[in-house]
C-alpha cells in the first residue's frame, strides 16, 4: 500500500502564484489612481482659470457700469502692484527658436528685427512714434514667453558660469519670479507703426510690453557727474595748491582759452607750431582728455600707495591683510571710474571661440540673397542684407558659445543647429573653435 501524498508544496506554490498576481493587481491599480489624480489636478486647474476669467468678466463689466468703483479698485490694484499687461506688440526676428538665439544684443550686431505697435494699443499707433526716431537706440522690455514653466529658484547656474552657481538677480536669468526682460537694441528707423531694430537677442514672437528711448546721459553711469569724484579730482591730498580741475569725459576741454598752467603746457606739448591746422586742434583735445585720465590714474595710485604705507607703519602685523584688500586691481582707470560689475562677467570661465567655415559651407551661404533683392531662384533672407551680414551674425552667435552647459559637457561629440533668418545652420564645436558645416534654406 503506497503512502499518502502531501500536497502542502502544492498549495503553497499555487499561494505564490496568487500572492504575485495580486502584487501586479496592486501595482497597476496604483498606477490607474496615480493617473486619476493627475487627471483630477488638471481639471481643477482648468476649472479655476476658468473661474477666474469669468471673475475677471464680472469685474469688468462692474467696472464698466460704476465708473467710481472701478477707479477705487483700479488705484487699490496699482498700490499693491497687481497690475494686467497688455503687449504693445510682437517682435518679427531673424531668430525663430531659442537654439541659437544670443543671449546678450551686444554678441550680434547684425541680427535684425521689427516690431509693429498692435493697433488694439492706440487708435493711431504710428502716432505713438512720433519723435521716437531722433534716438539711435531704444529699450525694449518684453515677456519671456518661452520658459516653458512659471518655476523659478533662488540661485542659477549662469552659461558664462559653466555651472557654478549664483543668486539670480545677479544674472540676466530669464527664469525669474516674474519672467520680465530687458534689451537695448539699435533703431534702424521707423515706418508708419513698425520699428525696424538691429543688435537684438528676442526670438520671432515675443510679446513687447513696452519701449523706452535709451539717453546715455541719463541710462549711462559713465556720463554721470559724482559730485564727490569732482572734489577729489580739482584737489590733491599731497599738495597745499589746487590742482588743476580734470574734466570728464564726456565734457569738451576748453583749449583756446587760458584756463590754467597746467592746460596750458597740455596744449602746448599737443600742439606744436603755431600754425597748425583745426584737425591738430582735435587731436591735442584728445591728447588732453587721455592725459586728463592718466593723471587721474596716477593719482589714484599715489594714493593707494599712500595707504598702504601708513597702514603697514601703523600695524605691521595686518600688513598681508593690507595687501589683500587694497591691490591695485581695485584701482580704475577711463569708463571703469564710473561703475563696477562682477568679474566673471570680463573673465568668464568660458572663453570666446574662433570661428571657421568649411568650403561647402561658404559656397551654401553665398548662394542667399539680399531681403530686397528680387530674385526667386535662389533662397532669399528676410530680415539680413546679404551672405557677408550672415557671416557676421553667426561669428557673434558662435564666438559666445551658445549651447547649455549641459550640452557643453555631456554632449561635446554632437552637432549642433540653430536657425538665423531664413537658413538653417550646421556646425560642431571643437577644442577652442566652432565650425560651420552646413547652411540650407529652411524648409517651410
Amino acid at each position: 500500500m503506497s503512502p499518502p501524498v502531501c500536497g502542502c508544496a502544492e498549495q503553497v506554490r499555487k499561494l505564490t502564484q496568487q500572492a504575485s498576481v495580486m502584487r501586479r493587481e496592486i501595482k497597476n491599480l496604483r498606477q490607474q489612481m496615480d493617473g486619476a489624480i493627475r487627471a483630477h489636478k488638471k481639471q481643477m486647474s482648468s476649472l479655476q482659470s476658468m473661474l477666474t476669467d469669468c471673475k475677471h468678466e464680472d469685474r469688468l463689466q462692474s467696472v464698466s457700469r460704476s465708473p467710481i468703483q472701478s477707479t477705487a479698485e483700479i488705484n487699490q490694484l496699482l498700490e499693491k502692484g497687481r497690475i494686467q499687461t497688455v503687449p504693445i506688440g510682437y517682435i518679427s526676428s531673424c531668430f525663430a527658436v531659442k537654439n541659437g538665439t544670443p543671449r546678450q544684443p551686444t554678441i550680434c550686431s547684425s541680427s535684425r528685427a521689427s516690431l509693429k505697435i498692435e493697433p488694439s494699443v492706440f487708435n493711431n499707433p504710428e502716432h505713438s512714434l512720433v519723435g521716437l526716431e531722433q534716438y539711435s537706440h531704444i529699450w525694449i522690455i518684453f515677456l519671456f514667453h518661452k520658459n516653458g514653466q512659471m518655476s523659478y529658484k533662488a540661485k542659477v547656474k549662469p552659461p558664462r558660469l559653466n555651472g557654478q552657481r549664483v543668486g539670480v538677480y545677479s544674472t540676466r536669468s530669464p527664469h525669474r519670479p516674474n519672467a520680465l526682460g530687458l534689451t537695448l537694441a539699435k533703431l534702424e528707423g521707423i515706418t508708419g507703426d513698425t520699428l525696424h531694430l538691429s543688435g537684438v537677442d528676442i526670438i520671432a514672437g515675443t510679446p513687447v510690453l513696452d519701449i523706452k528711448p535709451y539717453i546715455p546721459d541719463y541710462d549711462s553711469p559713465k556720463t554721470r557727474r559724482d559730485d564727490t569724484n569732482s572734489e577729489y579730482r580739482q584737489t590733491s591730498p599731497f599738495t597745499d595748491s589746487p590742482m588743476p580741475q580734470v574734466m570728464d569725459l564726456d565734457e569738451e576741454p576748453d583749449i583756446s582759452g587760458t584756463s590754467s598752467e597746467s592746460s596750458s603746457e597740455l596744449r602746448d606739448c599737443a600742439a606744436g607750431p603755431s600754425d597748425f591746422s583745426q584737425s591738430q586742434r582735435s587731436g591735442s583735445s584728445d591728447v588732453t582728455d587721455v592725459l586728463a585720465e592718466v593723471k587721474n590714474y596716477v593719482k589714484q595710485q599715489q594714493l593707494f600707495t599712500e595707504s598702504l604705507e601708513d597702514k603697514q607703519s601703523d600695524s605691521p602685523e595686518c600688513t598681508s591683510l593690507s595687501t589683500d584688500r587694497l591691490s591695485s586691481s581695485s584701482l580704475k582707470f577711463g569708463s571703469e571710474d564710473y561703475s563696477t560689475i562682477a568679474a566673471w562677467v570680463r573673465t568668464p570661465p568660458v572663453s570666446n571661440l574662433d570661428v571657421r567655415f568649411t568650403a561647402n559651407a561658404e559656397k551654401e551661404l553665398k548662394e542667399f540673397v539680399p531681403c530686397d533683392s528680387t530674385d526667386s531662384t535662389r533662397p532669399r533672407f528676410q530680415f539680413l542684407k546679404g551672405p557677408e551680414e550672415a557671416v557676421a551674425a553667426i561669428k557673434g552667435i558662435l564666438s559666445a558659445d551658445p549651447r547649455s552647459v549641459y550640452r557643453r559637457t555631456r554632449c561635446q561629440d554632437r552637432l549642433f543647429f540653430f536657425t538665423l533668418d531664413t537658413a538653417d545652420i550646421t556646425c560642431w564645436f571643437g577644442d577652442g573653435f566652432a565650425e560651420v558645416v552646413r547652411v540650407k534654406p529652411v524648409q517651410s
